[in-house]
């Protein structure tokens, strides 16, 4: 990687990442209205945050990377997870950002999140596990299958959510369950064929998560 590549991408991790824990949280303040890359710049970037994020967030707290993560994904805040959707960019650079959503949550929610189920507000949850939980109903999409431009995302997508079912993480369960749920009325045969597979090798799995899966495959959540 260029110099100068590495250079704007660390600046561009610190104009995220690099501010004070508060309430309310830095994405709703003024200085979250800045300037946003180009869309290939966005894409860029977050496929370089998601395929390395202990080196790349190394200097920031949980409660700053959950308050930048935020920033990120939820369209109430930023466009930065449209460029991940939309057509701008050329697919296989959005196809590579999409997959490394799945390292994300191998290599840093799954070793940093604490093992508390946000669905029931258990109490003393690590400070990553809210953008965890909550990714998939920020991120700005739903299922489409029926529009051409869109089932190549959705496929992505849902293989992500999978993936993070798989690991050995409570708060990704909860999370990929949380999504899957929510995209049951689009994919069906999808998430109950996942949700199946969970339930069917998931020995010792505490009743409270085999009850909101079980909600989850009929695209019961909130």
């Amino acid at each position: 990687m260029e110099q100068s590549s590495t250079t704007a991408f660390v600046d561009w991790l610190r104009q995220v990442f690099d501010n004070p824990v508060a309430d309310p949280a830095w994405r709703w303040g003024v200085a979250a209205d800045i300037p946003e890359p180009a869309p290939p710049d966005c894409v860029a970037y977050l496929t370089w945050l998601f395929e390395e994020p202990e080196s790349a967030l190394a200097p920031y707290s949980d409660a700053q990377i959950n308050q930048g993560l935020w920033y990120l994904v939820s369209a109430s805040c930023s466009n930065y997870a449209f460029s991940l959707i939309e057509p701008g960019v050329a697919w296989p650079q959005r196809r590579r950002g999409l997959r490394a959503m799945a390292t994300l949550f191998e290599r840093l929610f799954a070793r940093r999140c604490s093992s508390h189920l946000l669905h029931l507000d258990e109490v003393g949850a690590g400070p990553l596990n809210p953008v965890c939980y909550m990714w998939w109903e920020d991120f700005p999409t739903r299922g489409r299958p029926t529009e051409p431009g869109y089932a190549a995302v959705d496929v992505e997508l849902l293989a992500v959510m999978k993936r993070a079912l798989a690991l050995d993480s409570l708060a990704c369960q909860e999370s990929a369950l949380h999504g899957l749920g929510h995209w049951q009325q689009d994919y069906p045969g999808v998430v109950e064929q996942t949700i199946d597979e969970f339930l069917a090798r998931a020995d010792g799995m505490r009743p409270e998560l085999r009850e909101y899966a079980e909600y989850a495959r009929l695209g019961y959540v909130q």
